[in-house]
């Protein structure tokens, strides 16, 4: 558990906060005449970036082709999802490992644009269908799991090695959804607050190192005008990103809105798990807030608790029982 959602909590206890808007969405790459640059003209990143809202990752299929909220519908929508993510309004007492309310840091507000989901392509709003050779890596991976053969198996963010939302690529989620950005002449740097996690960005060459695999891949990045576009290829295998495989292809597009708005796009090929290609894009917003440490691994129990406990499972006949 990370001590940045308790001390801006306790913060919060002196200063009251204005309320998280996320900026309305504009799709144009070409940055603003007033945005900050560095030496050599191209547009300055650097700064920490706050990428929090509660808009679906993928539209509900309820909804249909309703690529847009109205107003109303969109105040209704965000006081129902949030009754409905408040933990404190939980009342299963049959599982463990859970916060209450006061860790999370979601946010309050869907974008400014009112859009129902991240996914802007496929113009339906949702993640194309996976392909067969990926539900049945799925099956493999919870048959693993299941069975707890060993710590190899577990899912990375458990393992505290990649972090839930800062992927590669980067979603928002539950807390955390800070990453702050580091220019230099030869890299760009993406310091999640997740997992403390630093991917480096290598813009002083066009070829990708495919050895030593790495988890978060090897990424090289250009400019296309004022917009960063960074390809990462060659992971180790997936990443916390959920179903992605180390045959995952991410594009990625960073370009200022305005000097407080940062524009981020991605988008995901991989034959081997997807049917088709998919983009995703949504504004992030910058913070004067630092990074705060991460303590994910240090202290960790759970794993040897969680292996542990197969194993005692296993002894009285009950690890198949178990779901």
């Amino acid at each position: 558990m990370t001590i940045q959602n308790s001390r801006r909590k306790a913060a919060c206890l002196v200063v009251l906060l204005g309320i998280f808007t996320m900026p309305i969405v504009v799709f144009s790459q070409s940055a603003a005449d007033d945005v900050p640059r560095l030496h050599d003209g191209r547009p300055d990143l650097q700064g920490t970036w706050d990428f929090r809202t509660i808009t679906p990752f993928q539209r509900p299929e309820a909804l249909g082709n309703k690529a847009t909220l109205t107003a109303e519908e969109a105040a209704i929508f965000e006081a129902e999802e949030l009754e409905r993510r408040d933990r404190d309004n939980f009342t299963d007492t049959s599982t463990t490992g859970d916060y209450n309310q006061f860790w999370y840091d979601r946010g309050e507000e869907i974008l400014g644009d009112r859009r129902t989901s991240l996914v802007v392509d496929p113009p339906n709003g949702r993640i194309p269908a996976l392909t067969e050779a990926a539900e049945e890596r799925n099956r493999l991976r919870r048959e693993a799991a299941r069975l707890a053969e060993g710590v190899e198996v577990r899912p990375l963010s458990e393992r505290c090695i990649m972090g839930f939302n800062s992927g590669p690529p980067m979603i928002p989620s539950a807390y955390n959804n800070n990453v702050q950005l580091i220019q230099t002449d030869d890299y760009l740097l993406m310091h999640n607050e997740m997992v403390h996690n630093i991917r480096p960005v290598k813009m002083y060459t066009s070829t990708h190192r495919e050895q030593p695999r790495k988890w978060e891949g090897d990424s090289i990045g250009h400019w296309e005008n004022d917009t960063l576009v960074i390809e990462t290829n060659y992971f180790a295998r997936d990443t916390a990103f959920g179903n992605s495989s180390a045959n995952m292809h991410l594009l990625e597009k960073f370009w200022l809105i305005d000097g407080d708005t940062l524009g981020y796009e991605f988008t995901i090929t991989d034959p081997t798990t997807w049917t088709a290609p998919w983009t995703v894009m949504f504004p992030m917003t910058r913070s004067e807030e630092p990074i705060y440490e991460y303590a994910c691994h240090e202290g960790n129990y759970a794993m040897a608790g969680i292996l542990g406990g197969w194993r005692r499972l296993e002894a009285l006949g009950q690890a198949g029982q178990q779901n």
